[in-house]
């Protein structure tokens, strides 16, 4: 596993923490400095930099994931429950297509917003060295 997978890692484990976005960037700011050398940041970061997509698609499932999974939610229990109801077995496909989905734009939201972290917090890290206290 590289750098670049450890970091994420490490970003989507202080995303599961209840803490403000500021805590959470100190925490795993902490954890950078001490097991990444600044060469390996700086090109941990312009990778991430070119694989963030720009579209507003995934700007918006990067902010929002679970708004914009909430429909297909929706869709997958309308379909269990009109497969239950009415002996359908055709309406278990929505429930399988709806959840597949709604899994799908929950991860997608997820990873962005750890690739999201780990920019911050190199940034920051960046502007430590640049103007110390």
């Amino acid at each position: 596993m590289g750098q670049y997978d450890r970091l994420i890692l490490m970003a989507e484990d202080e995303l599961t923490q209840y803490s403000t976005d500021a805590r959470k960037i100190e925490k795993l700011r902490r954890k950078i400095g001490l097991s990444v050398s600044a060469k390996e940041q700086q090109q941990v970061k312009e990778q991430l930099l070119a694989e963030m997509p720009t579209d507003s698609f995934n700007k918006i499932v990067e902010t929002q994931r679970q708004s914009v999974a909430l429909p297909f939610w929706g869709i997958a229990g309308l379909g269990l429950l009109l497969g239950i109801s009415f002996s359908q077995p055709i309406d278990f496909a929505a429930t399988i297509v709806g959840g597949a989905i709604a899994i799908y734009v929950q991860r997608l939201g997820w990873k962005l917003q750890a690739k999201r972290l780990v920019i911050q917090t190199l940034e920051d890290i960046e502007e430590r060295v640049r103007k110390p206290d």
